[in-house]
């Protein structure tokens, strides 16, 4: 890391020294923002923490990776008003957004730059499109007297700090049900909080991502944090906003779905994604899926339809349509990982899926199937290269914070424990910037339940 961020300030030196056209320009980076009617939301922030001056100084250059207003717009109030309440935070936050030195865009390779706050930028190109984090640059190299603005489609956010929790000084019931595959994630981390001290009553049921959004979007004996495999959809955000609890979903980890058949099943090592489709859906035979495998009937082990994992497989897999797979012959829906198991692993024909992170935890009782011929690994469920990679929720709220502040507690200590307890239960990390919205968004709720609410 150190030898890339070297090499970027070779290539800075090499701008400057090469009388780049920074100096021909005569409006600072402050001007220019100002005369830009898509990034006044971001100089009034800029005023608010007194950095105008600085950006309106030609004594030093920076780039400036400017948000939209319609960036700043995509954040919920709440973050907005804690940000803004804290001059210190709002400017680390701006501060991220910038480099101590002007690079354009013909300059850029993948590398991690130092900002001004001191953090680092992950800078990338990716089909032809400049990444900054998980932002696109959107409108590149507006040249200024000292530096250069390129404008982004989101906000950055830089590392979170959550306040320390000690699980002895928390006092209070905590209830969490939903998903299966989230299920050991949190298992871990709620054993742990309790290893350390925590002597209340804690729940944690398996029932499914839809089972648990119903319980956690009620009027009555709602649960406090809900389990999740896939984001919750409208109608379920619609039902927490009806309970007046209007959700908060936190990006905790990433999984794969694992694709698996018998042991001993020796013509499954491949299939396509057609061929996946046929074999969860129309296909009776195992050479209706391909002519080359045995006429023998397809024995099919999917999760149930409350499943985050059934809805997942269902949408990137067979088009989003359910009853292609509901209507299949040999069909055997489960809620409990277990079950799927016994079951593939005692019929030849067999094939079944679940959470890549159950797999592995079982991996001499079955047979991973590659997809496309990319098989399941870290490496290619992190980079999005294998077809079925999926992002790992817990859903909250501010009303639940006010009311329950232990249940604050335990979800700032699960987002500071998290890596540790992905590791360990055989998860993937979220990327840095899902991580670090996720901890933005817990700290902005607890000050604003702490503050009275919305």
């Amino acid at each position: 890391m150190k030898n890339r961020f070297v090499a970027l300030l070779m290539v800075l030196a090499l701008l400057v020294s090469a009388g780049a056209t920074f100096a021909q320009e005569e409006k600072t980076i402050a001007q220019l923002a100002a005369e830009t009617p898509e990034l006044s939301t971001l100089l009034s922030l800029v005023e608010a923490a007194g950095l105008a001056e600085v950006l309106n100084s030609t004594d030093a250059e920076f780039t400036i990776f400017a948000p939209t207003n319609d960036a700043f717009a995509a954040l919920p109030s709440f973050v907005v008003e804690y940000v803004t309440s804290d001059v210190e935070l709002l400017t680390a936050v701006l501060t991220y957004h910038a480099l101590p030195a002007a690079v354009t865009s013909d300059a850029v390779s993948p590398m991690m730059a130092a900002t001004v706050n001191g953090g680092e930028l992950t800078i990338d190109v990716v089909d032809g499109m400049v990444k900054v984090d998980q932002a696109t640059v959107v409108t590149a190299d507006i040249i200024a007297s000292n530096g250069v603005i390129h404008i982004i489609d989101s906000v950055l956010v830089p590392t979170i700090t959550l306040p320390e929790v000690i699980p002895a000084d928390v006092t209070g019931d905590i209830s969490i049900a939903g998903s299966s595959t989230v299920f050991p994630l949190t298992q871990f981390i709620l054993d742990q909080f309790v290893a350390e001290g925590y002597a209340g009553t804690i729940t944690n049921d398996s029932v499914g991502t839809g089972a648990g959004f119903e319980r956690f979007c009620t009027t009555e004996n709602a649960t406090d944090i809900s389990n999740a495999s896939r984001a919750i959809r409208e109608e379920e955000a619609a039902n927490c906003e009806a309970a007046g609890r209007p959700n908060i979903g936190l990006r905790v980890g990433d999984d794969g779905i694992a694709v698996v058949a018998n042991p001993a099943n020796e013509f499954l090592t491949d299939l396509t994604a057609e061929q996946l489709a046929l074999a969860f859906s129309t296909a009776v035979t195992w050479a209706d899926v391909d002519p080359s495998f045995p006429a023998e009937p397809i024995i099919r082990y999917s999760p149930g339809t409350d499943s985050g994992t059934f809805d997942f497989f269902v949408e990137e897999a067979l088009d989003d349509n359910a009853d292609a797979l509901l209507n299949a012959t040999e069909l055997n829906l489960s809620e409990d990982d277990n079950v799927l198991l016994e079951g593939v692993a005692n019929n030849v024909n067999a094939i079944g899926y679940f959470g890549f992170a159950y797999y592995t935890e079982n991996a001499a009782d079955l047979k991973i199937i590659s997809i496309d011929g990319v098989l399941a690994t870290p490496e290619t469920v992190a980079s999005g290269d294998y077809a079925l990679a999926r992002p790992l929720f817990i859903y909250t709220a501010i009303e639940v914070f006010a009311a329950k502040p232990q249940v604050a507690s335990f979800v700032s200590y699960y987002l500071t424990n998290d890596e540790a307890a992905i590791e360990a239960t055989g998860y993937f990390p979220a990327n840095k910037f899902d991580q670090n919205i996720a901890r933005l968004l817990v700290a902005a709720a607890m000050h604003s339940a702490m503050m009275g609410g919305m």
